[in-house]
């Protein structure tokens, strides 16, 4: 089977680079599976798991917090404001994340912005999901 470069960029730097079969995303309108050759697009990604199929049968999975992906047929780049390997993920500072976004969206304060506290549950719990497989 044909492989294509991958490529996850944040502000931060590159958190993965590596040949794999396919890509599997979940874009804003629903999830996509991109294979070498794909045509050219762009679209933007959901807070999710983005699955890595390699040639040798393995899945590498990252948790991406929204971004891009931008397909070619010879490379694909995933450009997130957050992204973690499964593997490295801290799940301690995610649970704790949890706590705290829960917390301020059951806060009866009116200075509490409850859309920023609800994304930084969903990527949160995300975060979570990813590292203990449950994707």
């Amino acid at each position: 089977m044909k492989t294509v470069q991958v490529n996850i960029v944040t502000p931060d730097g590159p958190v993965y680079d590596s040949e794999v079969s396919m890509v599997i995303a979940k874009t804003t309108s629903g999830e996509i599976g991109v294979l070498a050759g794909h045509i050219p697009m762009v679209a933007p990604l959901a807070i999710s798991a983005v699955k890595l199929k390699k040639e040798n049968g393995s899945t590498d999975i990252v948790a991406v917090s929204g971004g891009f992906i931008e397909v070619r047929p010879e490379k694909i780049s995933i450009l997130a404001p957050s992204a973690e390997i499964a593997e490295n993920i801290d799940v301690q500072r995610a649970k704790e994340a949890v706590k705290r976004a829960e917390g301020r969206l059951q806060s009866k304060q009116d200075d509490i912005d409850f859309k920023r506290a609800d994304l930084a549950l969903k990527r949160a719990l995300n975060r979570i999901n990813v590292h203990e497989g449950n994707i």
